[in-house]
């Protein structure tokens, strides 16, 4: 009794020392327990599985990190302290039966005498002795077949509802436990032993428990990631907004120092003249004073009676010549105070031009960020017109002043006459005339027909437009070749430039006449060519070519070619081509696209009535693809 009182209150700290014998891992007692470094300790099996296919080590409990895998060794103290644990857990603690203060569970009672506590429960008869009633099992050899395990309390739930008998194994299929007579109606079904099931179960949730640890490993990893790399883009804000306030304070500074110089020549020319004027005033006061003294002595001559001093008076007064009152020309020079004025206006064009660009571009990029890939611009309904194709568009005074100074030149070209032959015996050739007159004489269809030889009788030199090429666009061999880079290019911000698609225009422009040219595709399965209005869109989805009402275009889409205007498509049949020709005759409204290979075929044509200038323009998409301007004698 005394040793039935002392073991009692030890019952209770299994509990605890069951949870000092848990490992953090799989949350069971210890397997072959090892210890970390840091001190703390794990079955084998569960570090090897969560250590497994890892670059960096640490501990799965304190996170402390590891130079290397450490070497792991077995806790033979903690293995002994874990076998006793389990032998002593597996006695039948019979001494706490019907325990006065009840902290201890009440155990299972014998099911023969109903009094004692169970010492065995006999899984074959399904039912639970205490070990006087126990004895039979124990020495009688009738009995030596019968299954004993430890006391079970729920030894009726272990029954099949169906048959009474043990529920021995575990159907994966229908995932319930089945008993031996269970097996006829299971038999195609896959069946294990309910300790294997188990056990294959425990494996699965401990993958599981890894799995999920390393998934929170990682989770933890990328929250510290965002925060370093939402401190780093808030320092790197932070940085820029300096630089931006240091510019702006430098812009400040150089205007301020241009107004104060602009406000000081208009100052100086002010005091010029007032100088001036305050001298003009000074002579016209002695004037007056020296004309008053005369007129008073002409007044006091007029009172003399005395003829003799009278006389002599009046000869000193002869001697004296009084000149006209003069008022000299004195005006601000008028020259330099436009010139002032002309200079602020420039800078305020100046910056309004480069001012509003930024501003149209936040407009237009300033949509929320979403996680796909974002588009700005307007959905297009295929087949329908932009309503603002037509609408008239705000002029750029750049872009107008660039505009007019190009068709001056090209006007420029076309007039000056062909160069003479020189030498005997050489005629001199007929000059030709213009080729507007000779464009608008012929219908479309009499350029049809022509050979290449007749289209080349309107060559013109193409070259592109630096100022209109997108940033993955490179431009070589003097301005002709354009092929597409892997990397964005730094070029500078520019009215003209595209921002959107990556397309390029020519340089010169065509406002009449029949012109011709030819364009060779090296590589050409994603790309373009075509002719567009000056004022076509720079940004957005309308700035394509071919995708709105300004431009006219055939596309070739890998083994695809179709022609484009207004967003409108008209699949061609395919063409071998290598060289394209393009026919433009402003006063005819057509432009004809011609397909060079062994022969001359016709592409596509357009008709148009063309209302503004018109330039060569080209679209580039995929890595790899080149385009190259032929240069026509």
């Amino acid at each position: 009794m005394a040793d039935s009182l002392r073991r009692a209150p030890s019952v209770p700290s299994f509990k605890d020392l069951e949870e000092e014998l848990t490992c953090s891992i799989c949350l069971c007692v210890f397997e072959s327990p090892v210890t970390t470094p840091c001190g703390h300790n794990f079955c084998q099996s569960c570090l090897e599985m969560t250590w497994g296919g890892q670059a960096e080590f640490s501990c799965p409990h304190c996170r402390t990190p590891f130079l290397g895998r450490p070497v792991l060794k077995k806790n033979t103290v903690l293995c002994s302290v874990v076998e006793q644990f389990h032998s002593t857990k597996t006695e039948p603690p019979q001494e706490t039966w019907g325990s006065p203060e009840g902290k201890s569970p009440p155990q299972v009672p014998c099911d023969s005498c109903l009094e004692e506590a169970a010492a065995k429960t006999c899984l074959t008869c399904m039912a639970s002795f205490c070990q006087e009633h126990l004895r039979p099992h124990l020495e009688s050899r009738a009995f030596q077949g019968h299954q004993l395990c430890q006391p079970l309390r729920d030894l009726q739930q272990r029954k099949c509802r169906e048959h009474s008998k043990l529920l021995e194994y575990y159907c994966k299929e229908h995932a319930s436990c089945i008993c031996c007579v269970c097996l006829v109606s299971h038999k195609t079904c896959i069946i294990n032993p309910m300790q294997a099931a188990k056990a294959e179960k425990e494996r699965q949730l401990k993958n599981k428990l890894t799995e999920l640890y390393n998934l929170g490993e990682k989770a933890s990893q990328s929250l510290d990631e965002v925060r370093v790399q939402q401190k780093q883009a808030s320092e790197m804000a932070a940085r820029k907004l300096d630089l931006l306030k240091n510019e702006y304070v430098e812009i400040k500074a150089l205007i301020e120092q241009e107004e104060n110089e602009s406000l000081k020549k208009v100052e100086d020319e002010e005091t010029r003249v007032s100088t001036k004027f305050d001298y003009v005033y000074n002579v016209l006061g002695r004037k007056k004073n020296e004309i008053q003294t005369i007129r008073d002595q002409i007044e006091m001559m007029l009172v003399e009676d005395d003829d003799i001093v009278f006389l002599q008076k009046t000869a000193k007064l002869r001697q004296s010549s009084i000149k006209d009152v003069f008022i000299p020309r004195n005006d601000l020079d008028q020259s330099l105070i436009h010139g002032v004025y002309q200079r602020a206006f420039g800078l305020k064009e100046t910056v309004k031009c480069f001012v509003a660009q930024p501003q149209e571009k936040k407009v237009v990029g300033g949509a929320q960020w979403k996680p796909k890939a974002f588009n700005t611009s307007k959905p297009q309904v295929p087949g329908r017109k932009n309503p603002g194709a037509n609408a008239p568009q705000e002029e750029n005074p750049f872009e107008k002043s660039q505009q007019k100074s190009r068709e001056d030149v090209d006007s420029k070209e076309r007039r000056k006459p062909p160069k003479a032959a020189s030498g005997p015996g050489k005629k001199t050739p007929t000059p030709r005339a213009p080729s507007a007159s000779r464009a608008s004489s012929g219908p479309i269809e009499s350029f049809l027909t022509n050979s290449r030889e007749e289209l080349l009788q309107y060559p013109y030199k193409i070259t592109l437009d630096f100022n209109t090429v997108h940033n993955k666009v490179i431009l070589s061999e003097g301005n002709t070749k354009m092929s597409v880079s892997e990397t964005p290019q730094n070029y500078g911000i520019h009215p003209r430039r595209f921002n959107y698609c990556s397309q390029v225009l020519g340089y010169q422009c065509f406002k009449q006449g029949t012109h011709y040219w030819e364009v060779d595709l090296e590589h050409h399965n994603f790309c373009g060519i075509g002719i567009c209005y000056g004022s076509m869109e720079r940004q957005g989805a309308d700035s394509r070519l071919g995708r709105n009402s300004s431009s006219w275009c055939i596309e070739w889409f890998n083994a695809k070619i179709s022609a484009w205007h207004n967003d409108v498509e008209k699949r061609l049949p395919n063409t071998k081509a290598t060289r394209v020709g393009v026919l433009l005759s402003y006063e005819g409204g057509f432009v004809i696209f011609f397909g060079l290979a062994e022969k001359m075929n016709v592409i596509y044509k357009f008709r148009a009535q063309f209302t503004e200038a018109l330039y060569p323009a080209f679209w580039l998409f995929s890595s790899g693809t080149t385009l190259s301007v032929c240069q026509l004698k």
